[in-house]
């Protein structure tokens, strides 16, 4: 039995979850095909997601199409809740990008196809509701080749595009308009085929087309594009043949040394934690001891359960290639790795921009303060990019968000899963702080300036732009237990995330720890341990946010904006009366050209000024601007802006 991992993709309302619907009914997994509007999808569990129609959170499926197993992973189609997709690319062996007959290629369509040329997940495109009036079926074949992948091949083509009675008919060895572009697109790709298809393409054998059409898919580099509609089911069977015929198995050895990553964390009934992890080496079973995270914590595995026939179901173990669900791990994060590091794929890490905006949850009732900083830190475990940020001395609490629609589900969650009710303070956005150059700070043991049984001594010094925090030691490692330096290190990220100067979190940097020492645990005569007499982590903790926030001050912080590169669309006659706007914006266009009756423009934006030109764009170009962005940088305030005010230390 081969096991592949597929993902579902698309811009948000392409038709990507109905089309998973389609697929497990089509396998016989579902007896009825459930409804997005009517809120009885099988991949929509959270009743968030009923209510609204929308996915929030990834969601794993399974069926058979002869001797394979397809885990299929339905993700988020809203850019509010890109982060979810991000956790899932690094375990899929291929995908289906859903595109939309009537809207086309969308802002978020580019994007995903972008990232997922970027990290070679082969890839099939499905051109959805080819029955909804305005099915532009051509048309938006020419836009899957020009904006998403030029060696883009339609494998069939529509009839009766725009109603109910559309179909598809698939492609074959005597269509002649067929067989050449596929020649063509797979030449490109192949020096032998392309000395073959140079010397008379007439003479390439059908069968040879087919193998280097598998071939070439399965390596990323061509694109097949299906066409049909999830509705009614039409193109379904031509897309589930292209599943099993060009996308690639997952491969793995189950008797090699144990590998995985953890994709997304769920809780159970009782609270626990259940961890989805994607095998890529070994086996895990019930009762195993395993290593896993770079903290190098270790569980014992009480469960496992794996993916069969729709759901997921009980088993004693879990091998590569397969998506599973341990339970035991109690300390589990998503990006884990589980086991050796070295049988994870290529390409991890961030995919997409980081979240730019920020608000404070503030609690409607004071007395669910704790209560609230429970739910957000349960909520973090599931969405890391919330990036919980707490502050001591305003008694607030910020989480990251890339919109307002996600703003809207936390407070749902937290109201119907935590009982918490919320509201939040306007949305910011996130700058950063960098330091401008080396500040050092010191407390001594017993000196009479320092409350704490701890010597802590820090240095602070810029580091490249997208370096991170750097933690090193100048100290003897056996000079103090190991469990005080770790307190510092901790302290050290958590003062940095938390905010310096201006408020805002502190980046590219390395703090060294110059100076250390503690009082050795120590009692009064015949007398038991007396923590007052000795050294607790705790004291390190408080000794280090304060030493390090003197050495912030010394060295100074410079405040950064985050920056998007924008690609504007617009008709030409327009663009004279963009161009002011865009520069009241204080976006800069780097290019801008004609492109028949369009003008593209191309530039960067700060990304506090993007709300603003997308409520602007549709009255100044009569509805018809099309605006795509993406991180890009950060890129220096002048007149740094606090995060609700500065910092005193």
């Amino acid at each position: 039995m081969h096991v592949l991992n597929l993902g579902i993709l698309a811009h948000v309302d392409a038709g990507k979850t109905s089309l998973t619907e389609r697929l497990l009914h089509t396998a016989g997994v579902i007896d009825e095909i459930g409804s997005v509007d009517d809120g009885s999808t099988r991949t929509d569990s959270m009743a968030l997601e009923r209510q609204r129609g929308i996915t929030i959170k990834s969601a794993v499926a399974s069926f058979g199409i002869g001797d394979i197993t397809v885990n299929l992973i339905d993700t988020p189609g809203h850019p509010d809740f890109i982060a979810e997709v991000e956790r899932v690319l690094g375990v899929l062996d291929g995908a289906v990008l859903v595109v939309s007959a009537v809207e086309g290629v969308q802002a978020q369509t580019r994007v995903l196809m972008r990232t997922l040329r970027r990290l070679r997940i082969p890839t099939l495109v499905f051109v959805n509701k080819t029955d909804r009036a305005g099915a532009r079926c051509d048309e938006v074949l020419r836009a899957v080749t020009g904006k998403l992948a030029a060696t883009s091949v339609a494998m069939c083509r529509v009839e009766h595009p725009g109603t109910r009675a559309a179909r598809t008919l698939a492609c074959t060895a005597d269509d002649a308009d067929f067989t050449a572009r596929l020649a063509e697109v797979l030449a490109d790709g192949d020096d032998t085929l392309l000395a073959a298809y140079v010397r008379d393409e007439a003479a390439l054998p059908y069968g040879r087309l087919r193998a280097a059409l598998a071939e070439q898919t399965r390596g990323a580099r061509v694109h097949p594009v299906y066409f049909g509609s999830a509705i009614t089911g039409a193109g379904v069977d031509a897309l589930v043949d292209g599943i099993t015929e060009l996308l690639p198995a997952a491969g793995g050895d189950a008797g090699g040394p144990v590998s995985g990553t953890v994709f997304k964390v769920g809780r159970g009934a009782a609270g626990e934690k259940i961890a989805y992890v994607r095998m890529f080496s070994g086996t895990v079973g019930v009762r195993d001891r395993l290593r896993y995270g770079a903290r190098g914590e270790e569980g014992k595995v009480t469960a496992v359960s794996v993916f069969d026939q729709g759901t997921d179901v009980p088993s004693p173990s879990v091998s590569a290639g397969r998506i599973g669900r341990l339970w035991g791990l109690g300390g589990v994060r998503i990006g884990d790795t589980i086991g050796e590091p070295d049988g994870t794929p290529p390409g991890g890490g961030r995919h997409f921009s980081p979240p730019t905006l920020e608000t404070v949850v503030v609690p409607c009732r004071g007395a669910d303060r704790a209560a609230l900083h429970l739910a957000l830190s349960r909520l973090a475990e599931q969405d890391p990019l919330i990036n919980l940020r707490q502050d001591d001395a305003r008694r607030e609490l910020s989480v990251s968000l890339y919109g307002e629609v996600q703003k809207e589900v936390i407070q749902a969650t937290l109201a119907d899963d935590f009982g918490v009710d919320v509201t939040f303070r306007e949305t910011t956005t996130i700058h950063i702080e960098r330091p401008m150059g080396t500040g050092c700070a010191a407390e001594i043991l017993h000196a009479d300036s320092n409350p704490f049984l701890a010597t802590v001594g820090l240095r602070v010094d810029p580091a490249p732009v997208g370096s991170g925090v750097d933690f090193r030691l100048e100290v003897e490692l056996g000079s103090m237990p190991y469990a005080f330096i770790r307190a510092v290190e901790e302290t050290v990220h958590a003062v940095l995330r938390s905010g310096g100067i201006h408020g805002w979190q502190v980046t590219d940097c390395t703090v060294t720890m110059t100076h250390s020492g503690y009082a050795a645990r120590q009692s009064h005569a015949h007398a038991v341990f007396d923590k007052s007499m000795s050294s607790t982590a705790g004291d390190f903790r408080g000794l280090t946010a304060v030493v390090l926030a003197r050495a912030l001050r010394q060295a100074g912080t410079r405040v950064y904006e985050p920056v998007h590169r924008f690609g504007l669309e617009i008709p030409a006659d327009v663009y004279g009366t963009v161009l002011p706007v865009l520069g009241r914006l204080r976006a800069v266009p780097r290019t801008s050209s004609p492109h028949g009756a369009s003008y593209v423009v191309e530039g960067d934006i700060p990304a506090a000024s993007v709300h603003a030109l997308e409520q602007r764009l549709p009255s100044l170009t009569r509805g018809e601007g099309v605006l795509e962005y993406d991180f890009d940088h950060y890129q220096e305030v002048a007149t740094p802006r606090s995060s609700g005010g500065e910092r005193r230390s």
